[in-house]
């Protein structure tokens, strides 16, 4: 596996481009979530956990778009988009965990963890995007697509 190339000059890089679509490492989680364009801006937008009416939308619209990619046989807008509700997952898990979203003390130690972190809203939030990343990430075209991609990185 390659790993994610943060050299690349991401702000002129058009990954939907035929021309630079080999460019595009999936690298490890969510890496390059936030610099693969126009994947980042178009998916962006839909990206947010407040609360569980939130959640569901934005995953919903998020998932949609996946199935979008899909049928468009675009796997760099697949994965990006998985990327994206992995992301979401991830995020409202941190302020579950942690209501002000900060992990570490100024000693770089763990802070506890919220008492009602795994009943709390966003608790809740951060399982209906991760409900959402399993429907994108088990698929088996995108599975098979992803197998491909990295046998070619």
């Amino acid at each position: 596996m390659k790993e994610f190339d943060y050299t690349l000059d991401y702000d002129t890089i058009d990954f939907s481009l035929p021309e630079n679509r080999h460019l595009y490492r999936i690298g490890r989680g969510e890496q390059g979530v936030l610099l693969c364009e126009p994947y980042k801006t178009a998916i962006c937008k839909h990206w947010r956990f407040k609360d569980v009416p939130t959640a569901l939308k934005s995953s919903h619209t998020i998932y949609k778009m996946f199935c979008e990619y899909k049928g468009k046989n675009d796997f760099i807008g697949m994965d990006m988009a998985r990327k994206f509700l992995e992301m979401g997952f991830t995020r409202a898990r941190r302020y579950a965990n942690h209501k002000t979203g900060t992990k570490y003390d100024g000693s770089k130690r763990v802070l506890p963890q919220e008492t009602d972190a795994l009943t709390s809203e966003k608790a809740k939030a951060a399982q209906v995007f991760k409900e959402m990343r399993d429907l994108a990430a088990y698929d088996s075209e995108y599975q098979v697509m992803r197998k491909q991609w990295r046998a070619a990185e």
